[in-house]
Order: structure tokens, then C-alpha cells, then sequence
């Protein structure tokens, strides 16, 4: 069964229209330092038919992390725990060693009914918020058995009532909460445009003995201070120094691109799985040989 440990090196989020291009190149040379891939558990529950054909085929093939969407840690509502035992169910079934959710909330209660919201808004820094989400934390993590990652979200207005700045909250709620962390560098480099801090001075103040996973993307820029973290453009230098420089405080941790629109062929994508694999090596870290078949592992 594969375990956290297998999830390393390079990766890329799975998209739909990126399988067809994977199982036509699969053992190919060009894209060998995709050394994992992600799903959004959204997407895969209840799968049947060719979906779920086609998740077995990667399930077999590479070590698997699911990044969830819509568990809203951070909303007024009552945890979905109908939902947690869904994904609990697809994490067993399909053997995924890794669950991380967004440090932020998408849904809302109206009139007594509570809906989903089309973005991930971000969580008031309160000491309150501290204790609310972490107890949520916790709550999901037993229900899953096992522990999750939280991942450092991107927002783009300040909440009023904050009683302290990103980084002692999401310390905080590590801490209490007892969890991993996802570190998202291209939501720090956001983050830092839009609110006008450093980004290096906020990396360094990250506890570097939470990190398990770590993600890397795109951004839109609609003004010189306001940036939107869309994953539909090419990674740009000031995030990859950052993601340089993280490695450089914490050692190498597997990372993943995403990309989520404007997506080009994989052949072309995977330049930029390239550039993690190349900055892991200059840390340290060598990179495995393509992923086989579990069959052809046993085997051997």
C-alpha cells in the first residue's frame, strides 16, 4: 500500500483532458520527473464507467495526493461529515496516502440552508478562528484516520476584524489543530503583492517541520497591486526564487504545478514539472526513476 513517503519529487494535477496525452507517454523519456499527480476528490466521487477506469489506470501507474475544494474548514455551516465519508471511502479504496484541504471557507448559511460559494474566502485572524478551525481540523482527521494538510491560501481583501497577520494565524492553527502543512508558494508571492509584505520574510517564519507537500502556479495580474491566483499562466521568476529559497530553508518536499486553465498539450506543460525536478536536484534531492506499474513493483 503506498504511504506519504511515496509522494515525492515533481508532480502535476490531473486534468481530464491531460489522461488521454499521459497514458499515450507513459514510460516516455519526456515525462519522467512527473513523479506523482493530484486529484480533487470532488471530481472522482461516485466514479464509474471509463472515469473510473481511467483513475485505476493512475492509481496503478503513480502515487496519488488528493487536494480537496469544498470542505469549507473555515464556514459557519456544520462540517460535512456525509462528504468526509465519501472522500474517506475514495482515500481507501483507491489507496491515497495524502488528503489536504484550502485554510479557508466556500460556503455560507442563508435563512437556515446553507450553499457553496464560487471562491475560497479567506478566515478572520482571530484567536476565535484559531479554536473554531482547528476543532474542525481535528474533527475531519478523526474522521478520516489520519492526519491532513492544511494549505496557506490566497484572498484578496483584508478581513476587519483580524486580530493578527497570516502568519501567526496559520501557526496557530497548525499548532492546535496538530496537522501538516501544504505550503502554496505562488499564495504566498500573491498574497505578499497584494497586502504589500515580503514574501521571503514571511517564508522564513514558516515552520518548516509541518511541511509534507508544497504546491507551485500562475497568477493573473489584473493591477501592479493586485494579483489573482487563477493557475491559468506559465510560473514566473520572483515565485520560482521563492520556491528556490524554501528549499534552501527546508530541504526539498515534493511539489506540485498546477494548472487549471489555458492548460497547453502535456509535452509542452511539462517543462515547468522540469523546473521543480531541477531546483530539487540542486538541493539535494534525486530524482527516482519513472513510476512503474504496483504489478511490475511487486515483482520485483
Amino acid at each position: 500500500m503506498p504511504s506519504l513517503a511515496d509522494i515525492q519529487g515533481a508532480g502535476l494535477g490531473l486534468k481530464r483532458e491531460l489522461i488521454p496525452q499521459f497514458q499515450h507517454l507513459y514510460q516516455d523519456p519526456s515525462i519522467a520527473n512527473i513523479q506523482f499527480v493530484e486529484i480533487a476528490p470532488e471530481n472522482w466521487l461516485g466514479a464509474g464507467g471509463k472515469a473510473l477506469h481511467d483513475l485505476a489506470w493512475f492509481v496503478e501507474r503513480y502515487p496519488i495526493a488528493c487536494h480537496g475544494l469544498c470542505l469549507s474548514l473555515g464556514g459557519p455551516d456544520p462540517l460535512n461529515t456525509a462528504f468526509l465519508k465519501q472522500v474517506k471511502a475514495l482515500l481507501q479504496t483507491h489507496e491515497i496516502p495524502l488528503y489536504t484541504e484550502h485554510l479557508s471557507y466556500c460556503s455560507d448559511v442563508q435563512q437556515g440552508e446553507a450553499g457553496y460559494l464560487y471562491d475560497l474566502l479567506p478566515i478572520p485572524f482571530t484567536e476565535e478562528a484559531v479554536h473554531y478551525v482547528a476543532k474542525r481540523i481535528r474533527q475531519t482527521q478523526d474522521i478520516l484516520g489520519q492526519r491532513i494538510a492544511i494549505e496557506n491560501a490566497s484572498f484578496y481583501a483584508a478581513c476587519p476584524i483580524s486580530s493578527m497577520d497570516e502568519i501567526t494565524f496559520l501557526k496557530a492553527v497548525l499548532t492546535e489543530a496538530d496537522c501538516w502543512l501544504h505550503l502554496d508558494i505562488n499564495n504566498i508571492y500573491v498574497n505578499s503583492v497584494n497586502f504589500g509584505f515580503d514574501a521571503h520574510t514571511f517564508l522564513r517564519q514558516i515552520p518548516g517541520d509541518r511541511i509534507v507537500y508544497g504546491h507551485i502556479a500562475g497568477h493573473y495580474q489584473q493591477r501592479e497591486d493586485l494579483l489573482i491566483d487563477t493557475h491559468g499562466k506559465d510560473v514566473i521568476d520572483p515565485v520560482w526564487n521563492l520556491l528556490d529559497s524554501a528549499y534552501a530553508l527546508f530541504g526539498t518536499f515534493p511539489t506540485l504545478l498546477e494548472r487549471d486553465s489555458n492548460i497547453p498539450p502535456l509535452n509542452s506543460l511539462v517543462y515547468e514539472v522540469d523546473r521543480i525536478a531541477q531546483y530539487q536536484s540542486q538541493h539535494g534531492y534525486q530524482t527516482l526513476k519513472q513510476a512503474q506499474p504496483r504489478a511490475t513493483l511487486i515483482a520485483v
